[in-house]
């Protein structure tokens, strides 16, 4: 916890430190050092949280260049609480009006944010949040994180990170720094943290043919952010860039390109989470999809035209480069 003139480093006071842009921990708090009551004080009635949250990233990232966060960096000043939940005894009137003097993190999604953002608000992801959807439809930080939480995503304890002068949280540099940033304090591991909210997609994903989400084999952040972008819907890229950054054979550039891939972009045609035709595709029949766009009757007119639609014939038999072509204008492969 951080009091004015000084800095309180899991319940011993240090020297006042100079403050600088790097630094990644700072208690949001306002008010003097009287108001602050001390980890040690808040350990006697919350002992299982102090003891865990003592091997916790938060209590060991940077503060003010040293290492250690107290309850107060988050909650706020303390002793009014403290000293009103002594007096309250076994009276539960006086317990719940003491419970009102701290900031429980059971407030509104805004003010719950605006805690966390105080101090994770260097980096682009966290400034995003502010006009996510998340944040727009309610969901606070707590809600996917556990900021106490002293086991990862995968449920092994969490280790210490590597902490580089303090700037672990402001300047992740390391793969292994923003694999720990990431993941360490979700409440669940991926996908089933996002399914908790996101049931329609959890459906999805349980169509026959599916991005190998369930599996393990991708994360629902591959492709979303999910603090905010400037793609909807918390796409990390637009849906073609995030799309061909796993299927790189479609990028391009072609000679002849197909506009639509584009200008629109792969969901044109591709359902991304799941469904019930092969090659994730919206319609069972790949004419189908062409048809949408294609509605020049000239190919129903012409031999090969009416042959295929008798046969169920397929527009890809023939235009079979669909996503581009370096040879042929009309996608003849």
């Amino acid at each position: 916890m951080v009091a004015l003139g000084s800095t309180w480093v899991w319940g011993q006071k240090q020297p006042a430190a100079q403050k600088t842009d790097s630094v990644a921990w700072k208690a949001p708090s306002r008010g003097d050092a009287s108001q602050y009551a001390g980890i040690e004080i808040c350990s006697t009635c919350h002992e299982d949280e102090a003891r865990q949250f003592g091997k916790t990233v938060h209590a060991k990232a940077g503060v003010e260049g040293t290492t250690g966060a107290g309850c107060e960096s988050c909650h706020g000043p303390g002793k009014a609480h403290a000293d009103a939940q002594m007096e309250a005894g076994s009276d539960t009137a006086k317990i719940d009006a003491a419970k009102k003097l701290i900031f429980s993190f059971h407030s509104k999604t805004e003010e719950n944010a605006a805690r966390c953002l105080d101090c994770h608000s260097t980096s682009r992801d966290q400034d995003l949040f502010n006009r996510s959807e998340h944040k727009l439809n309610g969901v606070a930080c707590n809600e996917c994180h556990a900021p106490h939480l002293l086991f990862g995503a995968e449920g092994r304890e969490v280790k210490e990170p590597m902490i580089a002068q303090g700037k672990f949280f402001s300047a992740p540099r390391l793969k292994e720094e923003n694999r720990w940033l990431s993941e360490s304090l979700l409440r669940n591991k991926q996908p089933e943290l996002c399914f908790g909210c996101h049931r329609t997609i959890q459906a999805q994903f349980a169509l026959p043919t599916h991005h190998r989400v369930p599996e393990g084999l991708m994360k629902c952040t591959d492709c979303h952010n999910a603090h905010g972008t400037f793609q909807r819907p918390l796409l990390k890229k637009s849906n073609w860039e995030a799309c061909v950054a796993c299927h790189t054979e479609k990028r391009g550039p072609f000679v002849f390109e197909h506009a639509p891939v584009k200008v629109e972009g792969c969901v044109i045609c591709h359902t991304p989470h799941g469904s019930v035709t092969r090659n994730l595709l919206t319609r069972r029949e790949d004419r189908f999809s062409c048809l949408e766009c294609h509605v020049d009757p000239f190919a129903a007119n012409v031999p090969h035209g009416r042959l295929g639609f008798q046969t169920r014939g397929e527009c890809v038999r023939c235009h079979a480069t669909i996503h581009g072509s370096n040879v042929s204008e009309y996608f003849i492969q």
